[in-house]
């Protein structure tokens, strides 16, 4: 990744942040000093050094890990405003990312039950719930978003 694409991620990550969503490709451009054109070619790039993910078939950004840019089973409050995450690891990361204390609200994917974690000062208010992954680390990239 060179320096214009570490530039780009970071204006795109801080628009995510600043605006609640994921911003547009005009967004980028106009904060960025960038044409709409080399944004979309420099997403398109991060896409396939994973650093984001972009729906297949248009050059929106679905997934700026750890925020999702679509309505998710993990909804996190964090720094006053509400959160989509991939999963339930994203979940905490947005509260690392943020640097701030949040909410999790998500469900057992087993029993359905409704599941609440506070995070404070970086720990969650329960240590005894576990994370799975259905699919090996090395083969997330396979399907991401199924990840």
């Amino acid at each position: 990744m060179d320096e214009h694409d570490l530039n780009l991620r970071s204006v795109t990550y801080s628009l995510f942040v600043e605006l609640g969503r994921a911003p547009t490709a005009s967004e980028v451009a106009g904060s960025g000093g960038l044409t709409d054109v080399e944004v979309v070619s420099g997403w398109q790039r991060l896409h396939e050094q994973h650093a984001l993910v972009l729906n297949p078939s248009t050059a929106e950004i679905r997934m700026a890990n750890p925020f999702s840019a679509v309505p998710t089973a993990y909804r996190v409050q964090a720094d006053g405003r509400w959160w989509y995450a991939n999963c339930a690891w994203d979940a905490f990361g947005i509260c690392a990312a943020l640097h701030v204390d949040g909410r999790i609200e998500t469900s057992c994917p087993d029993c359905g039950e409704a599941l609440t974690v506070e995070v404070r000062d970086e720990q969650p208010d329960d240590e005894s719930l576990l994370f799975h992954c259905l699919v090996p680390a090395a083969r997330w990239w396979d399907d991401i978003v199924f990840t």
